[in-house]
């Protein structure tokens, strides 16, 4: 009991509705991405992430989505089972370059259409001025979060790239993200 009143005692409203709206919202988004993909884990994010930077290698997807090298490559070979994913030969003929097929890339914008939905419906009914407002301090919170290079990827691993322009996190460790996003749907 004291360690519950301790704990509730120390929070302040700001902090405790902060993390109401991320799992509420990470709740819906993995919902609705579940049933778009029928698929559950980081099968929506590898989909998402692939199109962000064609050519990926299995390697970085595994930084990336925080798996083990034999869990990504059963991610990706159920992918390619699935029609979603190709492989083909990497820039130094070692390694595998990860490509999403035209039936990954419908899926894909299918999965970030159901996420801006989601997003949308969780700031319906603020004003654009609130709206703006809330995407600077949300960019502000941004910045404490990356605790490395990489994860700002893992961070940004849904997102809709073309859209920030001004990202707060900005990852380098997987090549430009600008560049990429102007291949990605």
């Amino acid at each position: 009991m004291f360690m519950r009143n301790a704990y509730i005692s120390g929070m302040d409203r700001t902090t405790n509705l902060l993390g109401a709206l991320a799992l509420g919202i990470t709740d819906r988004m993995r919902s609705g991405m579940q049933k778009t993909l029928n698929r559950s884990g980081e099968t929506a994010a590898a989909l998402i992430v692939i199109g962000y930077v064609p050519g990926l290698s299995v390697q970085v997807l595994r930084q990336v989505l925080e798996l083990s090298h034999p869990g990504a490559v059963r991610l990706i070979d159920r992918l390619g089972d699935d029609g979603l994913v190709e492989r083909r030969k990497g820039a130094d003929g070692r390694s595998v370059a990860l490509h999403l097929t035209t039936q990954g890339v419908k899926l894909r914008q299918r999965l970030m259409d159901n996420r801006l939905r989601t997003l949308e419906a969780a700031l319906n009914g603020l004003t654009e001025d609130e709206r703006e407002t809330l995407g600077d301090l949300l960019a502000k919170v941004l910045t404490n979060l990356p605790e490395n290079e990489m994860a700002k990827h893992r961070i940004c691993r849904l997102c809709a790239v073309k859209t920030c322009s001004r990202c707060p996190i900005p990852g380098k460790a997987i090549g430009n993200r600008a560049t990429a996003a102007k291949g990605a749907s």
